[in-house]
């Protein structure tokens, strides 16, 4: 630890090799080189010489092709360019391509659209397969036990009644006087708190489960 600390005491190593005195930055050693000299010849041309008097164009070379004609059977036989459709944002005017601005809903034209995906319907199926499968291990051991299924119009006439009994057992609590100053009040007070407690708890356990089974007495 002494020695670590030692080596720390100076700007960087304490003992660095000097450099040799013969290695010194030379004048003009950091210039780019220049490009070897060309030789220099007074004779080379440097244009295309001039055409002499007696040179001429050629001439009498013309073309049978009627571009009027052409051009009128291409615009009439053509099909019309379409404008390019375009977007404005500002009241400026500043002008934008529609087609990558994503305003336009290109998903309804692929062939999936509105298709359900592969592996949602392979999930579907097995969901439905499991299902399956524990309601008829549900059922096997109702069987053995003796069990009965509650049906949706008993589950819904028990369920509506627990809602009427909270009611009613709500309203007289809201009826009590606002002082409990004795002690029967507190125990009714109590004994109403309770029962709507316990009533709030089985309407719970009723709405959260659909399927609900009783044992047969």
């Amino acid at each position: 630890m002494q020695k670590f600390k030692t080596a720390m005491k100076t700007m960087g190593p304490a003992k660095v090799e000097l450099p040799s005195p013969k290695e010194f930055l030379k004048k003009h050693s950091k210039e780019k080189p220049l490009p070897p000299k060309k030789k220099f010849d007074r004779n080379e041309p440097k244009k295309p010489p001039v055409p002499l008097r007696t040179d001429h164009p050629v001439m009498g070379i013309q073309s049978e092709k009627n571009f009027i004609n052409t051009n009128a059977a291409d615009v009439i036989m053509g099909v019309a360019k379409k404008p390019k459709p375009i977007y404005i944002d500002k009241r400026t005017g500043d002008k934008h391509d529609l087609e990558t601005s994503g305003l336009v809903p290109k998903y309804i034209s692929k062939k999936d659209y509105g298709v359900t995906p592969e592996y949602i319907c392979k999930r579907n199926e097995e969901v439905k397969k499991a299902q399956e499968e524990y309601d008829n291990y549900i059922q096997e051991n109702l069987r053995k036990a003796a069990m009965k299924r509650l049906s949706d119009e008993e589950r819904e006439t028990v369920l509506q009644g627990l809602k009427k009994n909270w009611e009613e057992v709500h309203k007289e609590f809201q009826s009590l006087s606002v002082f409990i100053d004795s002690v029967p009040k507190k125990i009714r007070k109590q004994k109403l708190e309770q029962e709507m407690k316990q009533l709030e708890h089985d309407i719970s356990v009723i709405e959260k489960h659909k399927i609900i089974y009783i044992a047969n007495k």
